[in-house]
């Protein structure tokens, strides 16, 4: 389930439903990561464009992967402003096995981060500034690749 929402996220209100929706489903484990805007080179937060379509293919992608060892993905991103302390991002895997949830979020995130379509702009002093240095280039995306 991919969910995206405008501003930051309320992350107990999506944890409880992500684990109420889960709570008979009989997996042994339930490990969330949760992504939270820190207070660096004095920005006021971060805002996110992203680019839906890329990313509902890479996150369907990452959801056979899991159906394949009988997990269960979820993500939560938000698109415009986040500012500090609060969240923007929560990923959560659910697996019958815990070894199975620890390692598929940790494999999950590390690709999010590499590959989600997910621009980052500093917010400071009013101002949006695209953070090339927080942004990483698609892998095959630009003009030459």
């Amino acid at each position: 389930m991919l969910e995206l929402y405008d501003g930051s996220l309320d992350v107990p209100a999506i944890l409880e439903r992500w684990y109420k929706e889960e709570e008979k489903s009989n997996y042994g484990a339930f490990i969330p990561f949760i992504g939270t805007i820190r207070d660096e080179d004095d920005i006021d937060g971060l805002s996110f464009d992203v680019y839906e379509p890329i990313l509902e293919s890479w996150y369907s992608a990452w959801q056979d992967k899991a159906k394949e060892k009988g997990a269960k993905i979820k993500m939560a991103h938000s698109r415009g402003d986040v500012m500090l302390h609060e969240s923007s991002y929560i990923a959560a895997v659910f697996s019958p096995k815990r070894r199975v949830a620890l390692e598929f979020i940790d494999e999950f995130v590390e690709d999010f981060k590499a590959s989600a379509p997910i621009w980052k702009y500093d917010l400071k002093n009013g101002k949006r500034i695209y953070a090339e240095d927080r942004s990483t280039a698609i892998k095959g995306s630009g003009l030459l690749s």
